[in-house]
């Protein structure tokens, strides 16, 4: 029963942290369109022996990316097809997989389910019968990303293979930048506390924050801890109070704020919608699937570049931050099919020979980013980006990728995330100190655990 209440509420977290991933009812390939509930229990095998099924969700991201698969494999095996079930929103594959292992009875799954990376592990330990490991598949799993990986390897063994990296971007106005005397080479490699000095000038000069995140979904503490190769948890507990450079980004985001060079939004939408594309902001730091909001404002375009982001110790820091991987389940009879194809696809063989179109035509027609290095060799992703002064940000971000240092994962993820903007907003308008607002942290974040 416990195990059942934890995986009910994970399900419950997810739909609550997707605001952005909206979408359409469950809807298959063909087309028709369904209820959620109905469309998750229909038709989710199919009798041909060339033939995949897949839930995912986001008909303007990921779906324009598993169509770009099938046909990319429809080069090696011309009478493949792939069914993609369409879900509303990433809760939903959740809920189909955590009712189908609660009933003991898997058939109502696909052969292929998408699935969000903080979310994986926890489900492969509540329900290690509901999966299929993919340890065999013929693909250089070296090429995918070590941090991106670690998300869906467990015991050694690999279960996914990635279809968009979060892999993190720092975005800068270099038109503001330039007014207060300043380059895209000048924010480069620098510590926080010369990021503070550059911000101040810029608030100063052109009433510009030079960095922006929501303040009630704040991710700046887990990207930037990740810069440093550190996690807000230690061998599965809490690691806050005693973890030094956790400290040291809380206070360097205290100050940050305070000098205006941290603008909070209130929510997503005061984030997105007035801070990013009110033009709040010099600077943007979160995962690349931002970019498709600050592309939203035309009159800027040109203006913008991408770099890496400040460290505490002025390295270059990368970091990541969101994405999905595909996984096979126990309902699949066609497994040596589903390995061959996801390994042919997302998992880069096509790539490195020289030949494939899923990882372009997934970002030309959906916006999606790679994880595999050999995908960045492309045409599609050497080009130059307008909107970006005709840097080739794509082939950049999965440089970044590869960068990116593996630090452990929890399940509580976003509880952690709560507990640490909570913190912050403690300090910035409650009269908290530091020390007290990271102590309640700590402690809240253990009676979450059950510690």
């Amino acid at each position: 029963m416990k195990r059942k209440l934890i995986s009910l509420m994970l399900v419950g977290a997810m739909a609550a942290s997707m605001v952005a991933c909206g979408g359409s009812d469950a809807t298959s390939s063909n087309g028709s369109t369904d209820g959620a509930a109905e469309g998750a229990a229909a038709d989710v095998q199919s009798d041909d022996e060339n033939t995949l099924t897949v839930y995912a969700w986001d008909e303007n991201f990921n779906i324009p990316a598993l169509q770009a698969a099938e046909k990319d494999y429809q080069d090696v095996n011309p009478d493949f097809k792939l069914e993609i079930i369409t879900q509303s929103q990433s809760s939903d594959v959740e809920s189909a997989i955590t009712l189908a292992a609660e009933a003991g009875d898997y058939s109502t799954l696909p052969d292929i389910v998408l699935f969000q990376d903080h979310y994986f592990q926890q489900y492969v330990t509540n329900y290690p019968d509901a999966w299929q490991d993919a340890n065999d598949a013929n693909c250089d799993w070296d090429g995918l990303g070590a941090e991106k990986l670690s998300y869906s390897t467990v015991d050694g063994k690999h279960f996914g293979f990635p279809v968009d990296a979060g892999t993190a971007i720092f975005a800068y106005r270099t038109d503001l930048l330039e007014q207060c005397g300043y380059t895209i080479d000048d924010v480069t490699g620098i510590t926080w506390e010369e990021f503070d000095k550059i911000g101040k000038e810029v608030w100063e000069k052109t009433g510009k924050y030079l960095l922006c995140m929501d303040g009630d979904g704040n991710d700046l503490f887990y990207m930037m801890l990740q810069e440093e190769g550190v996690s807000q948890f230690k061998d599965g507990k809490p690691y806050i109070t005693e973890n030094k450079e956790l400290v040291q980004v809380f206070n360097t985001l205290v100050t940050l704020a305070q000098d205006n060079v941290l603008y909070l939004a209130n929510d997503w939408s005061d984030y997105t919608d007035q801070a990013i594309q009110g033009d709040m902001v010099a600077g943007v730091f979160n995962g690349n699937w931002i970019i498709p909001t600050i592309k939203k404002v035309d009159s800027n375009k040109g203006n913008w570049a991408i770099t890496t982001a400040p460290t505490l110790t002025g390295k270059e820091g990368y970091a990541s931050n969101g994405g999905s991987s595909l996984y096979i389940t126990a309902n699949c009879s066609k497994t040596d099919l589903a390995k061959d194809f996801l390994a042919y696809t997302f998992g880069g063989r096509s790539a490195e020979d020289g030949q494939s179109t899923t990882y372009d035509d997934a970002l030309l027609n959906g916006g999606v980013i790679g994880t595999c290095a050999a995908a960045a060799n492309s045409d599609v992703y050497q080009q130059g980006v307008e909107y970006f002064n005709d840097q080739a940000i794509y082939a950049d971000i999965v440089e970044y990728t590869q960068h990116v240092p593996t630090v452990e994962q929890s399940d509580y993820h976003y509880q952690a995330r709560t507990a640490l903007a909570t913190a912050l907003i403690n300090v910035l308008q409650n009269g908290y100190t530091p020390e007290q607002a990271l102590e309640e942290a700590e402690t809240n974040l253990k009676f979450e655990m059950g510690l």
